[in-house]
């Protein structure tokens, strides 16, 4: 449902873990950019009417055998490029330089002297940027045709443009917040070298959303669970077909403390949107029983819910199409993205779904990241409440309780992370991180009760900050905070003896345990 790309930005995907991060940073310039594969021809993007190309990064060696690089014609091409790590690297490549394994390499913060604009560094002239790098490869020969932008004492061709031409290369990621001025440099290239249109807004996407959904033949079947993405889902369908969709909230036993009572308020009574309630909570604890590894647990998940909204569906249908909440990080993360990329893990909703469902799968937000999501909430009138609460695993709690899932493991969590959110709400921090909860495992180790000790299990705490959840760092609480979460919660949370606190980042953990 996103505009035409005329006039917008095309990136090539290398499956680099921030590809979409880039799309994401051009969308933010109110133009818009989408993912494809590392291999579209040059004609197929002229022909799309794309104002600029971005080659992404990637984990491959541009001089392994079978490396993936772009279609040739590109780099002979006047189209504007923009070549970020693995993508700059092709481009030196391609201009006749060299590139191999670097004695020093460099990963996180690292200073760049910036030498000359050149288009892409205006107004930076003659200063030090604190960007970030994340390679071992880097140019080690560049050609005449080349000219240096910026220098780092690792790269020293670490921003370059090949003289005459919109082509440039930057060995570090201008698309991660941690770049100082990096959307800056995005919005030069966008806008100074590629003259790009200013045409991606979400207002205007939910009008075109909501007249693509209206289209949409006989009634749909919402799977609603309590979070901002099914919410907004709804309520776009709501406003679109009416009385033709049925939102349906399934109960699995999985899910935070008192959803399906709010998910009746906020959608029922505030929004007026229809909501049917199906308790399958035995159903989906039995369906886990001694089931480990958190993968299989995704995909039971999955296919129990699919079999819930099947049932549902012959019984109170029929039904041409179930609509889910599913988002960007969703589909990358299950490897239906457009790219090279890994699969890090399934998610119920996308990569658990079966081959053989018999309603057609409506995604109206597929395109979109959490903050983009967050905005249209408040377009549609959405409570402030539901539009900022912080993302929850489609498979819930399943992949909070590391090990099998049972119910006084579940009941810890629960009413831990419960507690978690409520200390940071009342210290006002609950708007100021991405998310927030508690997880539990198998790990049992010996606590005091009054006067007689008692083995009971360690909850883990974790609070991260991220922008769209494609990459996040652990939250610095202040000790008096965690204090008063581990107070209350081996004081008010049977079972629980001990209390730690998760520091690990994303990369190289996700953000959910499992």
């Amino acid at each position: 449902m996103g505009p035409d790309l005329a006039g917008g930005i095309a990136v090539l995907d290398f499956g680099g873990q921030y590809a979409h991060l880039i799309c994401r940073r051009v969308r933010a310039l109110g133009v818009y950019s989408a993912l494809f594969p590392h291999n579209t021809s040059l004609a197929m993007l002229e022909q799309r009417g794309v104002a600029g190309v971005v080659l992404s990064g990637g984990p491959a060696s541009v001089y392994s055998q079978g490396a993936p690089s772009a279609d040739p014609q590109i780099f002979r091409s006047r189209i504007p490029m923009l070549g970020i790590c693995y993508g700059y690297q092709l481009l030196v490549t391609a201009n006749g330089g060299e590139v191999g394994r670097v004695g020093r390499r460099e990963y996180g913060r690292t200073n760049v002297g910036v030498k000359s604009g050149g288009g892409l560094l205006d107004g930076m002239e003659g200063g030090v940027l604190a960007c970030w790098m994340s390679h071992s490869d880097s140019a080690t020969k560049i050609p005449a045709s080349m000219e240096v932008l910026a220098s780092s004492d690792g790269s020293p061709y670490a921003a370059v443009r090949v003289a005459g031409t919109p082509h440039f290369g930057v060995q570090f990621h201008p698309e991660v917040s941690h770049t100082e001025k990096g959307q800056e440099i995005l919005s030069n290239f966008v806008f100074g070298v590629c003259r790009a249109n200013r045409n991606w807004n979400m207002r205007e996407f939910l009008e075109r959303s909501i007249q693509s959904l209206s289209e949409l033949e006989g009634n749909v079947l919402c799977a609603v669970s309590g979070g901002v993405d099914s919410s907004v889902t709804a309520a776009m369908l709501s406003r679109a077909i009416g009385h033709r969709l049925r939102s349906v909230f399934i109960d699995t036993g999985l899910l935070r403390k008192g959803e399906s009572e709010r998910v009746r308020r906020f959608l029922g009574k505030e929004l007026g949107v229809q909501v049917e309630i199906v308790d399958a909570s035995d159903r989906f604890l039995k369906s886990l029983v001694g089931v480990m590894d958190p993968e299989q647990k995704r995909k039971i998940v999955g296919r129990t819910f699919a079999d819930v909204f099947e049932e549902f569906a012959k019984k109170e249908g029929p039904f041409g199409h179930l609509a889910q909440g599913t988002l960007y990080p969703d589909v990358i993360e299950s490897g239906r993205s457009k790219g090279p990329a890994d699969v890090i893990k399934t998610h119920h909703n996308v990569g658990g779904l079966p081959e053989d469902l018999s309603m057609a799968v409506v995604e109206p937000l597929r395109e979109l990241y959490k903050d983009e999501v967050r905005e249209l909430g408040t377009l549609l009138g959405l409570p402030r409440e539901v539009v900022e609460r912080h993302p929850f695993p489609g498979p819930g709690l399943a992949v909070r309780v590391v090990g099998e899932v049972t119910r006084e493991k579940l009941g810890i969590c629960r009413e831990a992370s419960s507690i978690v959110e409520e200390v940071l709400m009342e210290e006002g921090l609950y708007q100021k991180v991405w998310q927030a909860f508690a997880y539990v495992g198998d790990d049992q180790v010996t606590g005091v009760l009054g006067d007689e000790r008692r083995l009971g299990h360690q909850v883990t705490v974790k609070v991260v900050e991220s922008v769209d959840a494609m990459t996040a760092d652990w939250f610095r609480l202040d000790h008096t905070v965690l204090e008063r979460m581990a107070s209350r919660i081996t004081n008010e949370v049977p079972g629980a003896v001990a209390v730690s606190y998760s520091i690990s980042s994303k990369p190289p953990a996700t953000i959910e345990p499992q």
